[in-house]
């Protein structure tokens, strides 16, 4: 490849990784097999390492996907809850214990394997045996504080056997019985299943009722001790500790005494796993002497001593019986093959996504043809191989269709890329459906008990025509509204005690601050954060729509595409409408800086935070800093002025802010600085 074309494919890379991993983190769900994803991941790093000119410390390649949602508060981890790097092959496990063995100039190491399970991360604190707080893994640095939601789990003790301060890590997870329960209540109630218990666990917990958690029957293994702790050198002797504690341990972790025995224990659990109760998707192996850990230590994304063998995604062979076409909120058209229903991981499959039209081309799938399916946890798997032999007849390649399926606009496709989009952007059907199901989304307007096939009822009635529309809505015009709820064309309609829930959060809606209705206007290209900057900088809707190119560029991290997007958005005559139109039902259409500046006294200094503090929380120095003009950074760079640095901070820290000649000062001098 020349230069250009490895640039060009870094991108690529970079940008495919950083969409799956927004789906994964902030949406609870995954389009492509965790395979797929990490050979994406394995690429982008090879690259990156042959032409090092490329990297860049915003790539998914050194950094921990994730996403700190406005609902919950959030706190530092004391240790960085870093990400296992991902292996499929026996030779990479066999290279993994060579360079374990290289470093630490051993001849044999002694690993524990555990099962790994397929679940959310919870990093869990304990003060005097007492449960203090669970965060989730957030980006890696901070996480939510999910405490509410993670007490209602049974098996997680609120006491622990001894009066001790910990902190512990574990995985909370619905088991595929109680999976099965939920779903068949939902269907007793003709309400939308769960996708998968991963899924559905994930987005239970970040829910604001813990009432409603309670009934979700999450269960919670523990599988590492965080705090160091005297008398317990290795990984087999913390997870008997957590056990006397009263953790919930799980009992299938074992000590092997080579890479050899850990060889044997994956090929024991690859067909036995099957039969637990849990969803598993793989194994974790360590190194058990925790003296070795710490001589290995971590990079920036994993640590050098564990390492997942993950399991392939189960396969089957069917049919496809069909080939049609979605339309999207932003107008993208996405294949779908319609096939011969199969069993496949627990459920029936009846549809797969062929995703673009080089896909399809890739494969040469074609209707009548047999083709290999995988799931790999989502509830819309994907085909992977087209077995050509069996093709019966030579009914010549599929060809993407020229038209809308949906309102029969000419289609357009986006230079090098293989996506097709339907132009009809005010006028087709799903992209007006799409559009106002993003504005009443949680993390736009969360306007709850209003779901997507609600939205299709009331654009069939006439009852709405865009976002603004919403706020128009009467009890009398949505009593015994009837709309589909399924494929076969299930009819339902709104009761009494729905028309009123839904007409309330419609209501509460109008509360949202500035940026979450900016964000709902689904601009192309402006994503959660950027409205947030957007919002802050301009600080109202009519600087906004009076701003020009260079005043949009001005704003952080908006660059060329994103300002063209914002003009052209502000320069069409029926957004401007709807915008006048959400301002007089009392949308918030202005910032408002919660956080009052007091001084200038810190005036482009720009700060690291760094371990506990005596008297206040990182999270109060932070509120200090930003209210005297001064910002915080998550790491040291050259630009740093100071690292506030407390007790227990990591000496990696202290090192390279030596080596940046970065000022080190603790509280009482911070305050001195004021």
């Amino acid at each position: 490849m020349d230069m250009s074309s490895v640039k060009k494919r870094i991108h690529q890379l970079r940008k495919e990784i950083d969409y799956h991993n927004k789906l994964y983190y902030e949406e609870s769900r995954n389009i492509i097999s965790d395979f797929d994803y990490d050979k994406k991941i394995q690429e982008l790093i090879k690259l990156e390492e042959l032409h090092p000119e490329f990297k860049s410390a915003s790539s998914p390649s050194v950094k921990v996907g994730g996403k700190i949602t406005k609902d919950f508060n959030t706190f530092d981890h004391n240790v960085p809850m870093l990400s296992l790097s991902n292996t499929y092959s026996n030779q990479d496990l066999l290279d993994f214990d060579k360079r374990v063995k290289k470093n630490l100039n051993i001849e044999e190491v002694e690993y524990l394997c555990e099962l790994k399970y397929d679940g959310v991360a919870l990093s869990i604190y304990y003060e005097n045996g007492l449960f203090k707080r669970a965060l989730t893994r957030g980006d890696g640095e901070k996480g939510d504080d999910i405490s509410n939601n993670v007490i209602t789990i049974k098996t997680l003790p609120l006491k622990l056997s001894e009066s001790v301060d910990l902190e512990v890590r574990g995985e909370a997870f619905i088991s595929k019985s109680n999976f099965m329960m939920l779903n068949d209540e939902k269907r007793l109630n003709n309400e939308e299943l769960f996708s998968n218990p991963r899924n559905t666990a994930s987005g239970s917990l970040k829910m604001q009722d813990s009432s409603i958690v309670a009934e979700r029957r999450i269960n919670c293994y523990l599988y590492s001790l965080v705090s160091d702790k005297e008398n317990i050198t290795n990984q087999e002797e913390s997870l008997n500790y957590l056990k006397n504690l009263g953790l919930n341990v799980p009992k299938t972790f074992k000590k092997c005494k080579n890479i050899t025995e850990v060889k044997e224990y994956i090929d024991y659990w690859e067909n036995k796993r099957d039969d637990l109760d849990v969803e598993t998707d793989g194994i974790v192996i360590k190194v058990n002497k925790l003296e070795y850990q710490k001589v290995l230590g971590n990079t920036a994304k994993s640590p050098r001593w564990a390492i997942a063998f993950k399991y392939k995604s189960e396969s089957k062979k069917t049919k496809v019986l069909d080939i049609r076409f979605q339309v999207g909120r932003t107008g993208a058209i996405t294949p779908v093959a319609l096939l011969d229903p199969v069993e496949l991981g627990g459920s029936i499959v009846k549809r797969a996504s062929l995703h673009n039209s080089n896909e399809i081309e890739r494969l040469d799938v074609r209707i009548n043809d047999s083709v290999h399916i995988e799931k790999g946890g989502e509830i819309i798997p994907k085909v992977t191989k087209v077995e050509i032999s069996e093709r019966v007849l030579d009914t010549g390649k599929f060809k993407f269709i020229n038209s809308c399926p949906a309102c029969d606009t000419e289609l357009k496709t986006i230079e090098d890329q293989a996506v097709h989009y339907c132009p009809n952007y005010k006028k087709c059907p799903p992209q007006v459906s799409g559009r106002i199901e993003h504005f009443i989304s949680k993390n736009a307007m969360n306007i709850e008990f209003l779901g997507p096939e609600t939205v299709k009822g009331l654009i069939n009635e006439g009852l709405i025509r865009d976002v603004s529309d919403l706020y128009n809505l009467k009890y009398d015009d949505i009593i015994d509204l009837k709309f589909n709820i399924d494929e076969e064309d299930k009819i339902r309609s709104l009761k009494n005690k729905s028309c009123e829930n839904i007409l309330r959060s419609i209501e509460k809606s109008k509360e949202n601050e500035f940026s979450n209705v900016l964000f709902g206007l689904g601009i192309r290209y402006v994503g959660k954060t950027t409205a947030k900057k957007l919002a802050k900088s301009m600080k109202s809707i009519d600087a906004i729509i009076s701003a020009d190119y260079n005043k949009f560029i001005e704003v952080d991290e908006i660059g060329d595409k994103i300002a063209q997007s914002l003009i052209k958005y502000f320069n069409d005559s029926e957004n401007l409408l709807i915008i006048e139109k959400l301002k007089s039902s009392g949308l918030i259409f202005s910032y408002e800086d919660t956080n009052q500046i007091k001084s200038s006294n810190l005036k482009n200094k720009i700060f690291v935070i760094s371990g506990k503090f005596e008297n206040y929380s990182r999270e109060e120095l932070q509120k200090v800093i930003e209210e005297n003009s001064g910002k915080v950074s998550k790491s040291l760079s050259s630009k740093t002025s100071f690292l506030l640095a407390g007790e227990n901070m990591g000496p990696k820290k202290k090192i390279k802010a030596k080596e940046l000649k970065i000022n080190v000062i603790n509280e009482k001098e911070f305050f001195d600085l004021l």
